[in-house]
């Protein structure tokens, strides 16, 4: 069995809060945040959820720690990798920044 890739991505929720998650198909988890009971309960009442930041990463573990760091960004440090002014895979090598 082929090893499956999984994706980071950060949603922009209604009352402009962002999610950071994983998953191995990002729309799939997004249309069941919301629409389904395995959506996450942070995001409960929270859409419309807008997609703001997706990208491949590989392996579940190096999803993981990269999903970890981002968690532990201010805004500013995820909006500057929203925007593309840093890297995710940055955050593995460097060991992350809380400033971004």
């Amino acid at each position: 069995m082929a090893d499956t890739e999984y994706s980071i991505y950060i949603l922009r929720c209604a009352d402009d809060t962002y999610y950071t998650g994983i998953a191995a198909d990002v729309s799939r988890r997004i249309d069941e945040h919301e629409r389904s009971p395995r959506g996450a309960k942070y995001l409960k009442g929270r859409g419309p959820l807008t997609l703001v930041f997706s990208e491949l990463i590989g392996d579940r573990s190096t999803a993981s720690k990269i999903e970890y760091r981002i968690k532990q960004m201010d805004r500013a440090g995820k909006e500057a990798l929203i925007n593309g002014h840093d890297s995710s895979l940055e955050l593995i090598s460097t060991g992350g920044s809380d400033s971004g």
